[in-house]
Parts: structure tokens; C-alpha cells; sequence
């Protein structure tokens, strides 16, 4: 076994069609495509840097309820239910959501790139498993870039939303499988199955539940779903990527969730010859201020 360990790094993506306009006072001004709208923050302690009218002139701000899981958005100017983005070659739809979210997760840019680069560069078609998969933004990159991909996440109304993005991506011909199930126990019943896949890409959030209402807590269900993972790599597998949502603020936590993660990908590849790389995905204000979203781990692998 031979592993090659790169020094945790920060990653931001480049997207023309969003943009970290301002943040601070625990808010956060964003635009997504023709669109901008405030959500709160807690990692934006400091001072807004621009002028209180740009913050005015947003199109919608989301008002967390106490529970802070839930909350309303509040229109300050009318919008269509839901609109375009592009970040060729994907198009995607957003629409405000009553968890705050919009669909799309931009730090996770810097991963769809990486992903469709060794899926282009692999000589033949990948196998890929792409789990928590969400509204299908990496899923789709690695189908355009001509992997066939299984797509798995616990929300029927998150598949539904990965199809529309299909279909508004002119990828409906692409070989993608859609499932709705529990990540752990389809996962499982893959490893059974004796089916293998070339790569993984895994997005598990911090806490959640099935679609029959299966507990999900990182912290323990993480490693039994990496061992029923492990199950099922191919003879010759390609990359693995490993990915959470930051809830933490502190930089030792953020650090110490980092290596986390780079722990479980190095038993993950035990036995192949792999370049590990871990650190965090970044989006930067106009002011230069960033905010942490995620840290990751990923794994590019070579021959056994």
C-alpha cells in the first residue's frame, strides 16, 4: 500500500453566475444568477463591507424560526417560484426552500470539476455511486463527462428536483439510476448484490433520517456505511470523494473534523496505491473574507 498524504487545502469555487456579494452581523448576501437574497451566517461576526442599500435592494431574506432548522422567507420583491443557474455544462433550477437552502451548495463547485476531470481522463466509462446525493449537481457532472452514475438520497423531493436538473441540463439520455432510499441499507444490499463501482462520491450530512425514517448521525454512522463501502470498490477503482457540511465554528473543530474524515478515507483505500488530499471548501466576499461550508477528503487511486 502506498498513500501519498497532501497538506490539508482550501478550495473556492469560480461561477460567473453566483457570487458572495457581502457578509457580517451574522448575515450573509448572496446572488444566485439573476437574484440575490440574505441568509444568516453565524460564522460572519464582523461588519458588513458594503453600504446598507445594497443589503436593501436584496430580492429576499430567510427568517430562521427558534428551532433554527426551519424558517420563512420573507420577499422583499416578487420572484418566480423558482429560477435558472448555469455552470456549464449542468443548468440548474433554484428555489427558496423552508430550510433556507436553494437547491444548490456552490463550494461544491470545486468538486464537481475535479470529479468530471478524472471521469473524462479515465479512458472508459465509469461506475460511480453517489450517495446523499441531493438535487444531483455532482451526479450530473460525472454523467456528462460520460460516467454512468447510481444517485441515492432519502428525500423524494430531492430525486424529483435531480431529474428536472437532468432534464434542464440536456442530460436525460445520460445513463443515471435514481433511487430513493437509506444510503446505509442500499449500500448494504449493493455489497450483497456483489455489485462494484469505479468511484464514490459521498455527502453525508451531519444528522438526518431515511426515507423510513432511519437515523443518520455522522459521527457513528459514518464508518459502517465506509465498511459497506468498502465492499464495494472494483478491482480498479478511480477516486473516492468524502465530504461533510461544516456546523462547527472554531478553526481547531473545523481542523479535527478534517482529519476525521482523512482517517476514514485512508481505511476506506486500504491496500490501493492512493493520492489523498483533505481540507476545506471556501466561498469569499467581495471584501476577501471567507466562509468555511465544508471540509472534505478525496482520494485519487491507482493500481492495487
Amino acid at each position: 500500500m502506498v498513500h501519498q498524504r497532501i497538506a490539508a487545502r482550501r478550495f473556492a469555487p469560480t461561477w460567473a453566475e453566483y457570487e458572495l456579494i457581502d457578509s457580517g452581523g451574522g448575515r450573509k448576501l448572496e446572488r444566485f444568477g439573476a437574484y440575490t437574497i440574505i441568509r444568516p451566517e453565524p460564522q460572519a461576526k464582523w461588519s458588513p463591507a458594503l453600504l446598507d442599500g445594497r443589503w436593501q435592494a436584496a430580492d429576499a431574506v430567510f427568517l430562521p424560526k427558534v428551532d433554527a432548522r426551519t424558517g420563512e422567507w420573507k420577499l422583499l420583491k416578487p420572484l418566480p417560484a423558482r429560477w435558472k443557474m448555469r455552470r456549464a455544462p449542468l443548468e440548474i433550477w433554484v428555489q427558496l426552500t423552508p430550510s433556507g437552502h436553494v437547491g444548490v451548495f456552490p463550494d461544491q463547485a470545486c468538486h464537481w470539476d475535479w470529479i468530471a476531470g478524472l471521469v473524462a481522463s479515465a479512458g472508459n466509462p465509469l461506475e460511480i455511486l453517489c450517495a446523499f446525493g441531493y438535487t444531483g449537481l455532482a451526479t450530473l457532472s460525472a454523467a456528462a463527462a460520460g460516467a454512468r452514475v447510481t444517485h441515492v438520497d432519502a428525500s423524494h423531493k430531492a430525486v424529483k428536483w435531480a431529474r428536472e436538473n437532468q432534464a434542464l441540463s440536456g442530460l436525460s439520455n445520460r445513463p443515471v439510476r435514481w433511487i430513493v432510499d437509506d444510503a446505509v441499507q442500499f449500500v448494504t444490499r449493493e455489497a450483497r448484490r456483489g455489485h462494484k463501482y469505479d468511484a464514490l462520491i459521498l455527502d453525508p450530512p451531519r444528522f438526518g433520517r431515511g426515507p423510513g425514517g432511519e437515523l443518520w448521525k455522522v459521527e457513528e454512522s459514518l464508518p459502517l456505511l465506509l465498511r459497506r463501502c468498502r465492499e464495494l470498490l472494483s478491482e480498479a477503482p478511480r477516486f473516492v470523494v468524502l465530504n461533510t457540511y461544516m456546523t462547527v465554528l472554531t478553526r481547531v473543530e473545523n481542523e479535527r473534523s478534517e482529519r476525521h474524515l482523512r482517517r476514514n478515507l485512508d481505511e476506506l483505500v486500504s491496500g490501493y496505491r492512493a493520492k489523498i488530499t483533505s481540507g476545506e471548501l471556501v466561498v469569499g466576499d467581495s471584501a476577501g473574507r471567507q466562509i468555511s461550508a465544508s471540509v472534505f477528503a478525496r482520494a485519487v487511486i491507482g493500481e492495487k
